[in-house]
């Protein structure tokens, strides 16, 4: 073998090697995942999803100092079930969709509780308004896919969803429970 073929079969092997993902491509199945939540009017309570959310993934259990989690929903795909309600929550005083047209999170840190169960610590924004939130989240793995579950706990009031007249926590609770379940492709084993 000459020397400029020896070196061409080693600059394209050097070229397959440098464009390999270091993983597989880590992606949310949003057919197949849910963002809901759960407040209460009046005493009863009132369950809503969100139909639109994305997110951006770099999760190795292995290396948990280096993972990433970031999310984005849709705040005017937030729904309650019934037409006149929907209608409202893209108003001002609730999701304020035209100005704040998604929520975020981003996370700051990650730690692992046992096995499969992990501690998800970031900012959470709604309506320009950040703050910190801890997400138990429990992993579980079937195949190439792993769904991601958990709920927590914020106050509406503290990124104003509901605020001027709806302020009234005796109307609408200011607790809210945010439950979700994502379904992801591109995990490493736990």
């Amino acid at each position: 073998m000459t020397h400029t073929r020896l070196f061409s079969v080693g600059a394209l092997a050097l070229a397959a090697l440098v464009h390999l993902p270091a993983q597989a491509q880590q992606q949310l199945l949003p057919a197949k995942s849910e963002i809901a939540f759960v407040s209460r009017q009046m005493g009863v309570p009132v369950e809503g999803k969100f139909r639109q959310f994305s997110a951006q993934i770099a999760f190795d259990p292995a290396k948990l100092a280096s993972s990433n989690i970031a999310f984005s929903v849709d705040t005017g795909s937030a729904t309650l079930g019934v037409r006149e309600t929907d209608a409202e929550l893209p108003k001002s005083v609730w999701f304020h969709v035209e100005q704040f047209p998604k929520a975020t999170f981003q996370s700051s840190s990650i730690k692992r509780l046992d096995g499969n169960r992990f501690e998800v610590t970031g900012k959470l924004s709604i309506k320009g308004v950040s703050s910190p939130v801890v997400v138990p989240v429990t992993l579980t793995q079937n195949g190439a896919e792993t769904t991601a579950t958990g709920t927590f706990a914020i106050q509406r009031l503290t990124y104003k969803v509901g605020d001027k007249e709806w302020a009234d926590t005796s109307m609408v609770a200011n607790d809210v429970q945010v439950k979700f379940r994502l379904a992801l492709t591109g995990v490493g084993k736990l």
